[in-house]
């Protein structure tokens, strides 16, 4: 089967949207499709180009052949350098302000994901530090008094 990473069509009729797909090069541009790896939205400036590289890259080493246009866009993200071996590809794609503000807020909430369950980490941490402390002296108060019990 000859499998292609091609662009679907979606959206409505003056505002196009595509989906990167793969798909068997025999169905329809539109058909039904293997994998949808990304999308991209030319409308906007700069456009907006979102691509699963790994999935990407997946596809391309088992033999997927990208359209041109599909091929244009792993230029522009760098996943077609990363597949050739090169180490030091980057994406060049242009990030809008507002998706710079959307992935700046996304990495607050992250961050503050992340202090959350460290902070919760180490009250359990701390909570079982008090429980064996407890237990210990606990141990330590009836070692004693069976102590003075055998003394008397």
């Amino acid at each position: 089967m000859a499998v292609r990473i091609r662009l679907k069509r979606v959206g409505k009729i003056h505002a196009a949207q595509y989906r990167v797909v793969v798909v068997d090069s025999r169905k329809k541009r539109d058909g039904r499709v293997i994998e949808e790896v990304g999308y991209y939205d030319p409308q906007p400036n700069p456009s907006i180009i979102r691509i699963d590289s790994e999935r990407a890259q997946y596809w391309l080493g088992v033999g997927a052949q990208p359209s041109d246009q599909v091929r244009n866009l792993l230029v522009l993200t760098g996943d077609i350098a990363k597949f050739n071996g090169k180490a030091d590809a980057v994406s060049r794609v242009e990030v809008s302000e507002a998706d710079k503000a959307a992935q700046a807020e996304q990495a607050v909430k992250d961050a503050e994901a992340a202090a959350e369950k460290s902070k919760a980490a180490a009250s359990a941490k701390k909570a079982e530090e008090e429980a064996a402390a407890a237990a210990a002296a606990a141990e330590a108060e009836q070692a004693s008094e069976e102590a003075a019990g055998e003394d008397a």
